[in-house]
């Protein structure tokens, strides 16, 4: 548990009044926070999410982010999102949306920068394969792995493993790992990075789509929701010239996505007189988009699963890379001296294929085809 002593620095405003001050009273309070499993003392002037926040930016895994691919390959330029841009893009409307409603902030960002550190090389092609190395050893999540490496594989406290993150931060990240159990109740803030991680990959997969060459606006003009979000660009800015109509476009859809959120939750939470995190949890609704909406997004991500997730070029990356991944696995089996060291130890503690995939787990793409010609080609 954290220590609930308070520190504050002369001249400064406490987290606690500034929190006290500014959120709604269904917003998770850090004074309310079940602390972290190891005690420390509270920081002066930052809040136990805001350290939270800054544990998983200076974090390996984090930084590693920069390197694994959301959907499209290196191969195809340098314009379409990363996970660590994916990852900021979810932060910067998270945290815009919940300053509207009135929630936690801080926790709200610490849990978007969280939420992908999970991700292996390869985006879900990669998890796909070593869910398939690993089935009999309890499959492989991302989400399940960035507690994993939260609690267990970033070294970098000399009291402690892991990153020591509140319990709020775990429990959210739990909660999306364990998405079947109807008996989790997710705090808002949660529920509200879930919401802000749909509206950016509709938005930038359209985007990334459309710049690469995978489909046109024209095509993409198929799915109501884009073209209705065309139709209002263009009614608006007649003179826009054509090479500024798709970042228009995904400009608007981003908009018109969390627009909504403000209206439809914002009339819920006003309407709901909950005034109690535990209320809120125990609530039948959820922060995300309205029915009409949900439906029109679920069109969108069913066009873009159909046209794009599975494109020809995609496919064969995805291909290409789950066979590297499946060899890697195998092979590093049979020669457990090619793993670090450290990977090496850890598999006397959970074995050795669970050390292989999590060795794997942490490599960037450039890395993972570093490793391939090198192990098995040099």
């Amino acid at each position: 548990m954290e220590s609930k002593d308070r520190i504050l620095l002369p001249g400064l405003q406490s987290f606690a009044e500034r929190e006290t001050a500014l959120l709604a009273p269904y917003a998770m309070r850090s004074v309310d926070s079940a602390g972290r499993k190891h005690t420390e003392p509270d920081h002066p002037y930052r809040s136990p999410f805001q350290r939270d926040r800054d544990r998983i930016l200076h974090c390996s895994a984090y930084r590693r982010l920069s390197g694994k691919m959301q959907v499209f390959t290196g191969d195809m330029g340098d314009y379409h999102r990363t996970r660590l841009t994916h990852t900021h893009e979810v932060a910067s409307i998270a945290r815009t949306v919940a300053r509207a409603l009135r929630l936690n902030e801080d926790l709200v960002e610490a849990l978007a920068l969280f939420h992908d550190i999970g991700h292996p090389p390869f985006g879900h092609a990669g998890e796909d394969a070593l869910n398939e190395c690993l089935t009999d050893d309890g499959g492989f999540s991302h989400n399940q792995h960035a507690l994993t490496i939260a609690e267990e594989l970033e070294i970098r406290y000399a009291g402690f493993p892991g990153l020591n993150l509140t319990a709020e931060v775990l429990d959210g990240q739990g909660i999306r790992a364990d998405k079947e159990n109807v008996e989790l109740q997710p705090l808002l803030e949660v529920q509200l990075v879930d919401a802000a991680d749909s509206i950016t990959y509709d938005a930038h997969d359209t985007d990334d789509a459309v710049k690469l060459g995978l489909l046109t606006l024209d095509e993409l003009a198929e799915v109501p929701l884009v073209a209705a979000t065309i139709l209002r660009v263009k009614k608006r800015l007649t003179n826009l010239p054509a090479e500024l109509l798709r970042p228009t476009v995904v400009h608007e859809l981003i908009d018109l996505q969390v627009s909504d959120v403000f209206r439809h939750c914002g009339q819920l939470l006003g309407q709901s007189g909950i005034q109690s995190v535990q209320e809120a949890r125990l609530a039948s609704f959820r922060i995300g988009p309205s029915a009409e909406l949900a439906e029109q997004k679920a069109e969108l991500e069913g066009f873009l699963y159909e046209r794009v997730y599975r494109h020809p070029n995609l496919i064969q990356v995805r291909t290409v890379a789950q066979a590297r991944l499946h060899e890697m696995f195998t092979h590093l089996l049979e020669h457990p001296e090619w793993l670090p060291k450290t990977f090496q130890r850890r598999s006397e503690r959970v074995g050795l294929r669970c050390s292989v995939g999590e060795y794997i787990a942490g490599m960037t793409d450039r890395y993972c085809n570093e490793q391939y010609e090198a192990l098995f080609r040099g």
